[in-house]
């Protein structure tokens, strides 16, 4: 019932990118045959809905393959859409493993203010106690008051630790601190809030690579994940907001955010193929079990509203 409930929130939060993606693309190409000026219109609508030039050729080869002087029913056009998005998809959706010989396991948060970062550190807490494990949290975002303040409300929620300091306080001392009191006290897990002010990019990233080379003073292996939080909302910003901090850290893994209503959730296919990042999870909204791991099949029906995964959506819940 659970997956079957993500999966129907997944697909009311992308009806508005499913309706930017295939609206024009079914209303144009519907019993029409496809043509080469049909496949330029089709390419420009691909490009349009945030997919991104790459994408889009990479989909027009396919239709032109297998499809080319056809006539295509809408049902044609969504499941070989979904088919090609989750074929750009699979390779990049890998669950993020705590590898239990590397205790605590380190996880470094990065993203720019706004994108969700806090509260999917919340989450993620959340997840892994109910898995079993213990967790603790590092509010490394000093100078935001309100970052801190939030963590703490996910802290107490989630029933786990969390390290502050007082505000202003150098972001590298407190994870030397957080590291230091999750090693001693055996926790599985140390999350690390990081600020996100990318108005000051030179700073923000002195200041990041500072919480590195102090974590690995402690252990030479950390962190063992650095993730980017994304704000799908933002749409192509978010690729320049990966290539960004990739220029900063070694990131590791991307969590998208905020895909129950946004018309850009066709951004995850372009960060998919621009960047080949591994795509941990995806969330629909404020609530714990509103993150969950990516599956790029689920992603790909509801992201194009394919008919079809109404009917994978009955058999989860079966």
């Amino acid at each position: 019932m659970a997956v079957s409930g993500f999966f129907s929130r997944l697909k009311s939060g992308l009806s508005r990118s499913a309706a930017k993606l295939t609206g024009g693309i079914v209303a144009t190409f519907t019993k029409r045959k496809l043509d080469d000026e049909a496949l330029e219109e089709l390419e420009e609508q691909l490009i349009a809905a945030d997919l991104g030039p790459a994408v889009a050729a990479q989909i027009i080869k396919q239709f032109r393959a297998t499809r080319f002087g056809k006539e295509v029913t809408e049902d044609e056009v969504r499941e070989t859409l979904a088919a090609e998005i989750a074929k750009i998809l699979t390779p990049v959706a890998q669950k993020l493993e705590i590898d239990p010989t590397r205790k605590p396991f380190v996880i470094l948060m990065t993203g720019v203010n706004g994108a969700g970062k806090t509260t999917t550190i919340g989450k993620l807490a959340a997840r892994y106690r109910q898995a079993g494990l213990s967790c603790m949290l590092a509010a490394g975002d000093t100078f935001r008051a309100a970052a801190v303040e939030q963590l703490e409300v996910w802290a107490q929620r989630a029933g786990t630790d969390i390290v502050t300091a007082p505000p202003n306080t150098d972001p590298a001392s407190l994870a030397h601190d957080a590291l230091t009191r999750a090693q001693k006290t055996g926790a599985d897990v140390l999350l690390i809030d990081t600020a996100g002010r990318l108005h000051n990019k030179t700073a923000l990233m002195e200041e990041l690579r500072k919480i590195i080379r102090v974590l690995r003073k402690l252990d030479p292996s950390a962190p063992h994940a650095t993730l980017l939080t994304l704000d799908a909302t933002t749409g192509q910003n978010a690729v320049s907001q990966v290539g960004i901090f990739k220029e900063m850290v070694d990131l590791t893994g991307l969590i998208v955010t905020k895909l129950d209503g946004s018309a850009r959730g066709g951004i995850v296919v372009a960060l998919a193929e621009t960047y080949g990042l591994p795509i941990h999870a995806v969330g629909t909204g404020e609530q714990i079990e509103d993150l969950r791991e990516f599956d790029p099949t689920e992603f790909a029906r509801a992201l194009v509203g394919e008919r079809a995964s109404e009917r994978a959506g009955e058999r989860e819940q079966a």
